[in-house]
């Protein structure tokens, strides 16, 4: 009679084990993705970026003082580092590597610029446009017309929400300009997975990248495009260096 209570009551303790060593487990998921790191150097000098005067529009003139600002075609750090390139993988993704990141992008009008320069997202992404300055913008996004993204044009006057869009294809890079302020250009990068963007020290990362071998490009508005193989092995990270050569 003693048995039948003892081999429920030990199945019952084999079964909690079971649950709590699942929920410990690190997923399959974790466990095959990794990071590709790296950095991005300008090799020669710099070309000189052009002074932007605002001056035919009092509020953006006023939040600007001392030295003027300059066009961002290129942004070299003190160690040659190479900022706002786009780093992304072009070929060996199966198309279901990543999911659509839940966190939106974000470009701003701020001091009657696009900060930032050049925004990277995924496909289906969000993206939330704001307006923090005292004067009245728009935001004129100018996909290729055979790309499959829709060109559009819309205005934020002072104080106004955002806009929230989205793009449904790949493209790199879509060009942004200001119909009202001509100065104004910025570029917003679309990819499918994993996308990396260099900071003023020229580095980068790509997180979540599943074990394979693929074509990395590096993307840049002055100076085109550079690719190069990489093989990421499960859990371990890799890394890719490029080099632009300054014209």
């Amino acid at each position: 009679m003693k048995t039948q209570p003892r081999i429920a009551l030990l199945t019952l303790c084999l079964l909690v084990l079971a649950v709590a060593l699942l929920r410990s487990a690190p997923s399959v998921g974790a466990a095959a993705t990794s990071q590709i790191t790296g950095t991005v150097k300008l090799d020669g000098q710099a070309p000189h970026q052009k002074p932007i005067d605002m001056s035919k529009d009092p509020a953006c003139a006023q939040t600007r003082s001392g030295t003027p600002p300059t066009t961002e075609n290129v942004v070299v750090g003190g160690n040659g580092g190479l900022a706002n390139v786009v780093i992304y993988i072009s070929q060996g993704l199966t198309g279901n590597e990543a999911a659509t990141p839940s966190q939106p992008a974000t470009i701003d009008q701020k001091g009657c610029m696009y900060v930032p320069h050049v925004v990277a997202m995924n496909v289906g992404q969000h993206l939330t446009v704001l307006n923090s300055d005292k004067t009245a913008h728009n935001i004129h996004p100018q996909p290729n017309p055979a790309g499959g993204n829709a060109q559009w044009n819309k205005s934020q006057t002072v104080g106004s929400g955002p806009i929230d869009v989205s793009w449904t294809n790949e493209e790199v890079s879509i060009p942004v300009k200001c119909n009202i302020h001509p100065w104004m250009r910025a570029f917003i990068a679309v990819v499918k997975g994993p996308i990396g963007l260099s900071d003023e020290t020229g580095s980068f990362k790509l997180d979540n990248v599943p074990a394979g071998t693929y074509t990395l490009t590096a993307w840049q508005e002055t100076y085109g495009t550079q690719t190069q193989k990489v093989t990421v092995a499960a859990g371990k990270p890799a890394s890719a260096d490029f080099t632009f050569k300054a014209k």
